[in-house]
């Protein structure tokens, strides 16, 4: 993995915390969406399409500390939406790394580069650029031209400028594994500092709902893919037991209170895939949730989830349920 050891110890430290108090639920990822507007319209993506008067908000700085404080995950994840659309940006990432979280700032890039010279260069933020593949199939999915190159020019600026960098991305059906293999090369060649994968999730309100992976398309795209990673050939930040379980080598329960959701319109239940509603504050979310319905076997709506948002926090409480299963998560890590 390419998580920094300071993190990867403050979150080691943050669940030793969690076990020894007996709590049987508790979010590992704060994913905050301070707003839904955004500056694109990607094919996949469901938030660009809330009515305006929704669009048109903007959580303050105060309910983004608020809600990092009432949660108390040790990394937040800044997205929307376009979050550097937001007018208080600066001020809501400031205050974040003030509260002492590792920051994730969620961004197309469109508007990243006027907005170097004025972030902190703290090891406490990333940069986590969203690029779908190379320029013919980003700029498709994100339906404009162009969006790829100002990417990645902004990506090189940004680590010239000593700014810790990753992507994210999502892979859609049509994509096949040679273009992801040659995709990832190429992220491997800009030197960003960590990579995040993921299949399409279904967003019930995407302008496009033909290329979202099934469940097993993704087990068989990731089993093909990840074998390809010998010696950690790409820098992926996932926890190496929730990439055996994109492959299907492991099957875990869902437990999207790992990664509460936090927005304009409360904190959404069950997490920021599917909208059953929303809950006024965290201990509300925590104690109304009925967490058992959810997940792949549970739930019609969640039948082809593979998400991180769901899964990983099973997985890195499975990594550290037992010295066995370190050992089977550094073995993992190492190939």
């Amino acid at each position: 993995m390419s998580i920094p050891f300071k993190q990867a110890f403050k979150v080691g430290s943050y669940l030793m915390r969690q076990k020894l108090k007996g709590r049987k639920q508790y979010p590992l990822v704060l994913m905050l969406e301070p707003l839904f507007r955004c500056n694109l319209e990607c094919i996949g993506c469901g938030k660009i399409q809330k009515p305006n008067e929704i669009l048109r908000k903007n959580l303050t700085p105060k309910e983004c500390f608020d809600a990092a404080e009432e949660c108390g995950a040790p990394v937040v994840s800044v997205a929307g939406g376009e979050p550097l659309m937001h007018p208080h940006i600066l001020e809501i990432v400031e205050g974040l790394l003030g509260q002492g979280r590792y920051v994730y700032l969620c961004t197309n890039a469109i508007l990243l580069k006027d907005f170097l010279p004025k972030f902190p260069r703290s090891p406490l933020l990333s940069l986590s650029i969203h690029l779908d593949g190379l320029e013919e199939d980003h700029d498709r999915i994100v339906a404009q031209k162009g969006v790829f190159e100002i990417a990645v020019e902004t990506i090189r600026k940004a680590k010239k400028m000593g700014f810790r960098v990753t992507t994210n991305t999502t892979f859609f059906d049509g994509t096949s594994v040679e273009k992801a293999e040659k995709f990832l090369d190429f992220l491997k060649l800009l030197d960003v500092d960590g990579m995040t994968v993921a299949s399409a999730f279904q967003y019930l309100d995407a302008p496009d709902q033909e290329h979202f992976f099934g469940r097993k398309r993704t087990q068989n795209f990731f089993k093909e893919l990840l074998t390809k990673n010998k010696n950690n050939r790409w820098n992926l930040t996932h926890s190496p037991l929730y990439l055996e379980f994109l492959q299907g080598r492991r099957d875990y329960e869902c437990t999207p209170w790992g990664n509460p959701n936090y927005s304009v319109l409360g904190w959404q239940k069950p997490c920021y895939l599917l909208d059953d509603g929303y809950a006024q504050t965290f201990e509300d979310l925590m104690e109304t949730t009925h967490w058992e319905k959810y997940g792949h076997k549970n739930h019609p709506k969640c039948a082809d989830c593979t998400a991180h948002c769901g899964y990983e926090a099973t997985a890195v409480k499975d990594a550290t349920s037992s010295f066995k299963n370190m050992l089977a998560s550094a073995r993992v890590a190492l190939v």
